[in-house]
């Protein structure tokens, strides 16, 4: 029998919502083609058979939680030739990643009835923080397109061509009127990496900052814009607290509001 040639791929999970693998299984039309090109090892969402590695692209999605997480990383590490990490738990420690912020058993005391039997780290980290990882791909979720991307690329053993600019671009090219500057809506398009196609702005929202720092920011000069527009240091601290709060750029951002508003809690006192 003539040996397989096609590569493995291989999705695997940690703590995270699985948003991120869905939008393999969001290809549809895609998708058939993906499947026909690689051997599926190891993708608890799509099928229940596993193949052993070693696996030529691994798709990790999930932060590092528990003890057992971070031994886990590590046997994927070295069974995985190219690692790719995808969204914003992978990439940056996610949502959860607001237990770095404060005490996690306190959290645990008021969320579980019987928090003696929740056993987890202090912290939510990103994969990197624990193994080489090859190409990070961000989002909350991550944009479908920009995964088949990365799959093609690895593939034909080319780089990925993602874009690297901020969601202000993408406001651009869709001609849409800047929602901070037409209304004072709170925006963190101008300091987010691309990926969304801007598409909070298109319904007038402000960007949520899903695919976490683009690869320059300027977060200094963005706060004086906010605050021109009359949010508080509170405000503009919150839109960092949310998915990738674990970010160096985006924490550092939120760290430097804590700065200036703890005066005033002192004062108060």
């Amino acid at each position: 029998m003539a040996k397989e040639k096609r590569p493995k791929l291989a999705v695997f999970k940690f703590a995270s919502c699985d948003g991120c693998q869905l939008s393999l299984l969001d290809c549809e039309d895609e998708l058939l083609l993906v499947a026909s090109a690689v051997r599926i090892a190891n993708f608890a969402e799509a099928s229940s058979a596993v193949l052993r590695g070693p696996y030529d692209v691994s798709l990790v999605e999930g932060s590092i939680t528990t003890a057992h997480d971070a031994e886990r990383i590590q046997k994927i590490r070295k069974e995985s030739r190219v690692l790719v990490t995808i969204g914003a738990c992978a990439t940056a420690g996610g949502v959860q990643a607001l237990r770095n912020l404060r005490d996690v058993k306190e959290f645990a005391s008021i969320v579980y009835a019987r928090p003696e039997y929740i056993d987890t780290l202090a912290t939510s980290t990103a994969i990197a923080a624990h193994v080489k990882v090859d190409y990070e791909l961000r989002g909350c979720p991550i944009d479908k397109k920009q995964l088949l991307e990365v799959l093609s690329a690895l593939l034909a053993g080319r780089k990925p061509s993602i874009a690297t600019s901020s969601v202000c671009e993408e406001c651009k090219k869709r001609g849409n009127t800047c929602v901070m500057v037409a209304h004072g809506t709170a925006c963190l398009g101008p300091v987010t990496h691309a990926g969304c196609g801007a598409l909070c702005p298109t319904y007038h929202r402000g960007c949520y900052g899903c695919f976490g720092p683009a690869e320059t920011t300027n977060t200094a000069s963005l706060e004086k814009a906010l605050l021109a527009t009359g949010k508080t240091h509170e405000e503009i601290m919150r839109l960092y607290s949310t998915f990738n709060v674990g970010a160096p750029e985006f924490d550092k951002a939120r760290r430097e509001q804590l700065v200036q508003i703890r005066p005033r809690e002192s004062g108060r006192g």
